[in-house]
């Protein structure tokens, strides 16, 4: 770890009063180091990982991270708050905040050893030394888990350093973890070995394939001797010396089973979206609490680096299995036909003894999961909660199938776009490529583009249905979602085809499921059977009973949207206006884009539903390029971190992100959100008004050769942009300004800074 870390990226005092100013100041730092390429970048490569869960957790800690393209080596920042910055956790806010950066394409070595520290954070004696260092040189030494420099004051040596044999195995550890599994296993105990009187050691990085050879020579050798409560950890095998603690001491004695017997068995796995940081917390913090109940654990780690599958002998002799995860667990059906707690990666983290009484008494209980024969969840159920309601899982069931065809969208209407503008709109009537194809001719190139994207449209509606199926019933619902899809498209029931025949290929799929099979017919099941019966039904229920209302349902939309003129369409422009801007790249926004998108979809659209893409764009437009204008005209309104996100939203804006203007929002959403609200229905009132047209999904202004009436569309979003502009300067200038804001000349912030603190260089 020690090129992860130096003096240089610890800030002692950290002056952030927020959570995106307390990453940007430490970001400021890794650019400053040569460590990270592009400051806005990779901030948003943070903000989009934090929008997907919290960062903070209980004891004071927030651990915002990401991997990133614009990351150049594996980096820590540190910062320490004194008035604290929240990140989410249930306690309140962090004063211990670490920034960790991942490059995209990160080794597992350096992976493994980021774990490591994920892992000390669960030690209250590593945290109390970092809390106590008086220097940044301290802190950075501590996080290494190097020896303290002989000027250090606050932790010590003794207190909280490890000594460098002791890192020297934390980093053995994280190469074996790359390379083998026996040298995972020699690097483990070198560094427990070595390292164990300190909690700057990586003592609970114990590697996963060295743990499960261990448990699973346990398993095989079918002991019943009842293991010593300190001994479970990642292994669940008998304790090896200096590993039973993190200080190395003898197990303090824990409640466990009776001489003689067997103790409880537990498999875990956890994981999270990045795999860095909350997998291996949650991991350490189970393993913990398995201790001290005196069960033994074992767990799987499925994080960046990869993971090593627990010996299937290991999970055979199991009693009970904890999923602590928010990305579904790879492979799960080996844990299948158990007693099965199924939770989030925080929960694993704050409430790990609550889990393992919860399995417990589900075992008692005789509880168990879905044989394996049936799968036990979804891709949604198994990345969501298990209490979510049915509306909750719908929306996600669409927005499965959504999300699969938005690419799709992007890429045939572009390309259609491209065609228009290179061949005329007279190119749809251009004979097929295959029989006529000059390379001379830039009429050919524009016919080969407008035929491509054709093409790419064609698979919108099969894969919005088939990916529906998928999300309700996972890979066996594709098949039947397809052919609803395909069906959906002969018979011209359009979009609202394709979103019944993914709803009823995933429900027929999921009926088929609940049968009771024979055990010889099982392995036929997924292939042969459910394909078929279930293609055969919802052809059936496509073509004979729902398709023609539907394709009436559909032609009628058309219909109507085709015939939208004057007021009633300006209506539509300012609703849909109102959409995009109300949550910014939410559900409500998605829905507004998905209408619009569909409208366009196929290779003739009507005018209608190109002004309709049109309003739908410039209104996203609006949010992000009028916070980046009113943080230039009235800059003392706005805090030092909101400017810097004001010259980041001018090229989202431009763009088409409406997430720019997120951190904005989410910092004064009374004042935000109605502004951006008002302007983005003005403009799409407006692009609707002047008739305004787009064959593009997306690109912003760099689309704008290919929209019709050009000049008047920049006029609609300009005015929205006045108009949000003017009334969020307005709101903000009737409140007083914050005090972060006060000090708008960096000389002035310099010299209100603390001495002897280091200030960050600006990207």
């Amino acid at each position: 770890m020690s090129e992860m870390i130096t003096a240089d990226l610890v800030d002692l005092d950290l002056s952030a009063d927020t959570k995106e100013a307390a990453a940007r100041a430490l970001a400021e730092r890794m650019v400053a180091q040569g460590r990270v390429t592009d400051l806005d970048g990779f901030l948003a490569d943070v903000a989009a990982r934090e929008a997907q869960m919290p960062t903070g957790l209980d004891g004071g800690i927030g651990i915002p991270h990401c991997r990133s393209a614009h990351v150049t080596a594996p980096t820590l920042a540190f910062g320490r708050s004194a008035a604290g910055v929240d990140f989410g956790a249930a306690d309140g806010p962090a004063d211990l905040i670490f920034l960790i950066a991942a490059p995209a394409g990160a080794d597992d070595a350096h992976l493994t050893i980021l774990s490591s520290l994920a892992r000390q954070l669960m030690n209250t004696e590593f945290t109390d030394a970092l809390r106590s260092a008086g220097d940044a040189a301290t802190a950075a030494a501590l996080i290494r888990g190097d020896e303290v420099p002989s000027g250090g004051e606050g932790g010590g040596a003794e207190g909280a350093g490890a000594d460098s044999e002791g890192a020297e195995g934390a980093v053995s550890a994280a190469q074996g973890a790359a390379g083998s599994s026996q040298g995972a296993a020699d690097g483990a105990a070198q560094g427990a070995a070595g390292g164990s009187d300190a909690p700057g050691a990586a003592g609970g990085s114990e590697d996963t394939a060295a743990a499960s050879a261990a448990a699973s020579a346990d398993a095989a050798a079918g002991s019943t001797a009842p293991a010593p409560a300190a001994a479970t950890g990642t292994d669940g095998s008998a304790p090896a010396q200096g590993a039973a603690g993190t200080d190395g001491s003898a197990p303090a004695p824990a409640a466990g089973p009776a001489s003689g017997e067997r103790p409880f068995r537990i498999v875990a796995v956890t994981s999270c979206p990045t795999g860095i940081a909350h997998t291996y917390m949650a991991a350490e913090s189970l393993e913990n609490a398995g201790r001290e109940a005196g069960v033994e654990l074992v767990v799987e780690t499925q994080g960046s680096a990869g993971f090593t599958r627990l010996d299937p002998a290991v999970i055979a002799a199991a009693d009970g299995v904890i999923f602590a995860h928010d990305v579904p667990v790879r492979d799960k059906d080996r844990f299948a036909g158990k007693p099965t707690v199924d939770v989030g990666v925080k929960a694993g983290i704050n409430r790990p003894a609550d889990l393992i009484a919860e399995v417990r008494q589900k075992a008692a209980r005789g509880e168990a999961s879905a044989p394996a024969h049936a799968p036990s969840g979804t891709p949604v159920e198994r990345a969501g909660d298990s209490t979510e309601g049915y509306g909750t899982k719908l929306r996600k069931w669409l927005m499965s199938g959504v999300s699969y065809m938005v690419p799709f969208v992007a890429a045939g209407g572009l390309l259609i776009a491209l065609g228009f503008a290179i061949g005329g709109y007279k190119i749809n009537k251009a004979p097929s490529v295959m029989d006529h194809f000059v390379w001379t001719q830039a009429d050919s190139w524009g016919a080969l583009l407008f035929q491509i994207g054709g093409v790419a449209f064609g698979f919108l509606v099969p894969v919005l249905a088939g990916y529906i199926a998928y999300g309700m019933a996972d890979r066996p619902g594709l098949v039947p979602g397809f052919v609803g899809g395909a069906i959906s498209l002969t018979i011209n029931a359009g979009f609202l085809g394709g979103l019944a025949a993914g709803l009823l290929a995933g429900g027929v799929v999921m009926a088929i499921q609940r049968i009771e099979i024979p055990a010889a017919l099982r392995g036929i099941m997924p292939v042969v059977v459910i394909p078929l019966i279930s293609s055969a039904i919802v052809g059936f229920l496509m073509f004979v009973v729902i398709g023609k209302p539907i394709a009436s349902a559909q032609k009628g939309l058309t219909d109507w949207l085709s015939g939208l003129t004057g007021t009633n369409a300006i209506l539509l422009g300012a609703l849909l206006g109102l959409m995009m801007c109300f949550d910014l790249g939410g559900p409500v926004n998605k829905v507004a884009y998905t209408f619009a998108t569909a409208g366009i979809a196929v290779a003739t659209p009507s005018d209608s539903a190109m002004k309709i893409m049109a309003a739908v764009m410039a209104a996203g437009m609006v949010p992000p390029l009028a916070m980046a204008l009113a943080t230039t005209v009235r800059g003392k309104l706005f805090t030092p971190t909101e400017r810097e996100n004001g010259k980041a939203a001018w090229v989202l804006g431009a763009s088409f992100i409406s997430e720019g203007a997120i951190p904005f929002a989410a910092a004064d959403p009374l004042r935000v959100i109605p502004s951006a609200m008002a302007g983005g229905a003005l403009t799409g009132a407006l692009s609707m008004g002047f008739g305004a047209t787009l064959r593009a999904p997306h690109g912003g202004i760099f689309v704008v050769p290919l929209i019709g009436n050009p000049l008047l569309y920049l006029v609609a979003i300009a005015a929205g942009v006045c108009v949000t502009t003017a009334l969020v300067v307005l709101l903000k200038g009737m409140r007083r300004p914050s005090p972060e804001s006060a000090a708008t000349d960096p000389a002035e912030q310099s010299a209100a800074a603390p001495k002897g603190t280091k200030q960050p260089v600006a990207a």
